[in-house]
């Protein structure tokens, strides 16, 4: 398998292990005891050489991880029905539907987008991933829907995995939200780590990692964790007074429940949404009672990978892909509108 590389910037003062954690792709898996095992496997190389303790304070530089031959993989092919945007020798675009997960995990041993790709792809998927995630070169959450790529050769996965990390790949996200962005907002313009860019589009910076009390849950930091940036835009207010809207967020970064934190950080939290959404309802003074319903009864976040763009990996040629809303943001979108059965955006 080819090496990994993390770059540490300028400036890294945590300890090596720490900030290797923290700047490694998600998609590499790396946690602190996999990185300790590493260390003591003599896999890690940094701009002092040899990587002999993980404790030790970080320098800036890059650092080349061995990785060596990904373990055989326990999930096993099954015929599962993909719904395939673009397909080649290198690559394959998924449109993901709601419920499936990823990859297999404790809980999710089988129906997992891998276990498809390895019936769909007959094993020819890179390695990069590692034993649970051949080919995962980013992901999404089980219960949100669309577009996510997966490379079939490592070379593929390298050049994809530069694209997310140095965020020139383009990833848009349609959800609703509670709450209106307001420039006017005196709330959202006091924010720590958040400030308005022409458009009215609402930036949102922080660190993000595992939340002090609840280790299924990410939280928003500004001393620990990883760099997030999350950008949002109102498309479309619902009720009177606004209360709810349609908000396109776009992906610099892409972190575990990205937009979820961070939506939910501003107030604006995913209607749906049974982690980060708290118990929030729309008031029928703002919409009709069938909103009031629909929002509330809504079974998972309102979160949808409506948008992908990248360079091809391999030939250069430019990539977009583009995913329609599924049927039940639809009928929410209807029920906010007052005109259920709407379609359009």
């Amino acid at each position: 398998m080819p090496d990994l590389i993390i770059t540490l910037p300028d400036g890294t003062t945590d300890r090596l292990d720490k900030a290797l954690t923290a700047f490694a792709p998600e998609e590499a898996a790396l946690s602190r005891s996999r990185l300790a095992k590493l260390i003591a496997d003599g896999a890690i190389s940094g701009p002092l050489g040899p990587v002999l303790d993980g404790k030790a304070k970080a320098t800036a530089g890059d650092y080349t991880i061995s990785l060596g031959e990904p373990e055989p993989i326990e999930a096993q092919p099954e015929a599962i029905a993909l719904n395939i945007a673009y397909e080649d020798d290198e690559l394959i675009v998924i449109d993901k539907p709601v419920g499936m997960v990823v990859h297999p995990a404790p809980g999710s041993p089988s129906g997992t987008l891998v276990n498809a790709l390895l019936h769909h792809c007959a094993g020819s998927l890179s390695g990069i991933g590692g034993a649970a995630r051949p080919g995962i070169v980013h992901r999404i959450d089980k219960d949100t829907s669309g577009l996510l790529v997966v490379a079939k050769t490592d070379r593929a996965h390298q050049g994809l995995a530069k694209q997310f990390e140095d965020h020139s790949a383009a990833r848009r996200y349609l959800a609703v939200a509670y709450g209106v962005i307001d420039g006017a907002d005196a709330r959202l313009a006091g924010l720590k780590g958040t400030n308005f860019e022409p458009g009215g589009v609402l930036k949102i910076t922080s660190l993000l990692g595992r939340h002090p009390t609840d280790r299924q849950r990410q939280a928003v930091s500004f001393e620990h964790g990883r760099h997030a940036v999350t950008r949002a835009r109102m498309i479309e207010a619902f009720g009177t007074p606004p209360s709810a809207m349609l908000v396109e967020c776009r992906l610099e970064t892409g972190r575990t429940h990205q937009i979820r934190v961070h939506m939910a950080y501003a107030g604006l939290g995913l209607v749906g949404d049974p982690t980060y959404g708290g118990n929030r309802k729309l008031s029928p003074k703002s919409v009709s009672e069938e909103a009031v319903r629909a929002v509330a009864t809504f079974p998972r976040q309102a979160l949808h990978a409506a948008h992908l763009g990248f360079s091809h990996p391999v030939t250069g040629a430019l990539l977009s892909f583009n995913s329609q809303l599924p049927d039940d943001m639809t009928e929410l979108l209807g029920h906010l509108r007052g005109r259920p059965g709407s379609s359009t955006i």
